[in-house]
């Protein structure tokens, strides 16, 4: 009896999961089709009309500048975790990506998929722990810093109250997590047993792939925002805009800190209407600012699921034949 309860558990949570997974794409998928004309204040005949004049050779640009960033972004991981190859952080990258753009919270899920794959290359438990917290702490703090250059370059005015007010609260808090996650010493006099030497070692680990690869880890960060920023630019340079350095900076700057949005997979469709909002506010044309922040969505949100899709494919086929 209590096997059969537990089973009828699990799969009434597994439904709820999947109506809430489902509730969520629909409702991104309402906030783009819908809701994006309305905030842009233009209608989708004029948007595919931009997006139809894309060249391919712009597209193949576009492309290269897409994969180059992801590229750059490899030395993150592999700075957060000793061993691993800058092809297998490539691979890591797009599935843990493209699962956690599938589904609402799906950093979980995508934690999941990585650690996976990274065990399968003979990393630890701990190490991939660690390499979890470390690249999860310079991932938020180079997002929450992207505002306050945006503020540096722009001004309160740009960004607004409540993003400067957003801002300045996650700030805080990542200070406090920084703090916590690196040290660890509070949870460690709270545990007992394997699991205190578990988090005492975790605690070193963490300290001391700080100490040896934060310069290596915040240059990857560094060189993969500004290629995105690029990558941003020329979307919106192809559908016909033109966007200063400054206005670049604080609209690339609300696009990432809105995809911290978890009530869609990715923050899709949160971050495009607010990116459109604040260009549509400087005075850029409509028209060719909503096709050139979906024609960047295409690339940082839609585009990673098929080659996540791809990556977990490949990792999955030799894994079988090594088996």
């Amino acid at each position: 009896m209590v096997h059969r309860a537990q089973t009828l558990a699990r799969t009434l949570r597994g439904r709820l999961n999947l109506v809430a997974s489902l509730a969520s794409v629909a409702f991104a998928v309402w906030l783009v089709v819908a809701l994006v004309p309305k905030v842009g204040g233009v209608g989708w005949a004029t948007i595919t009309d931009h997006l139809a004049a894309v060249s391919a050779a712009a597209l193949a640009g576009l492309t290269a500048l897409w994969l180059a960033g992801l590229w750059a972004y490899t030395y993150v991981l592999t700075g957060s975790l000793p061993g691993l190859r800058n092809t297998q952080a490539f691979s890591l990258n797009a599935a843990g990506s493209a699962v956690s753009n599938l589904f609402p919270f799906g950093g979980a899920a995508g934690v999941a998929v990585t650690a996976v794959m990274a065990s399968s290359w003979g990393h630890t438990a701990r190490a991939i722990t660690t390499s979890t917290i470390v690249s999860g702490l310079w991932n938020a703090l180079g997002r929450v810093a992207l505002p306050l250059v945006a503020l540096a370059v722009q001004g309160a005015a740009v960004l607004g109250r409540t993003v400067l007010a957003a801002t300045l609260t996650t700030a805080v808090a990542l200070v406090v997590t920084v703090a916590a996650l690196t040290r660890l010493r509070w949870l460690s006099g709270v545990l007992r047993g394997r699991a205190r030497r578990f988090v005492v070692r975790l605690r070193r680990q963490n300290a001391q792939v700080i100490r040896r690869n934060w310069a290596k880890m915040t240059t990857g960060m560094v060189a993969y925002l500004a290629l995105q920023a690029l990558l941003l630019w020329c979307c919106l340079a192809v559908t016909g805009v033109e966007l200063s350095p400054g206005a670049l900076v604080a609209a690339f700057a609300v696009s990432r800190l809105l995809t911290l949005a978890v009530v869609t997979p990715g923050g899709f469709g949160v971050s495009e209407n607010g990116t459109i909002a604040l260009l549509v506010a400087l005075g850029t044309p409509a028209g060719p600012a909503v096709a050139g922040v979906l024609l960047f969505a295409v690339f940082t949100y839609l585009a990673e699921i098929p080659m996540g899709g791809v990556a977990w494919l490949n990792w999955s086929v030799r894994r079988a034949r090594s088996a």
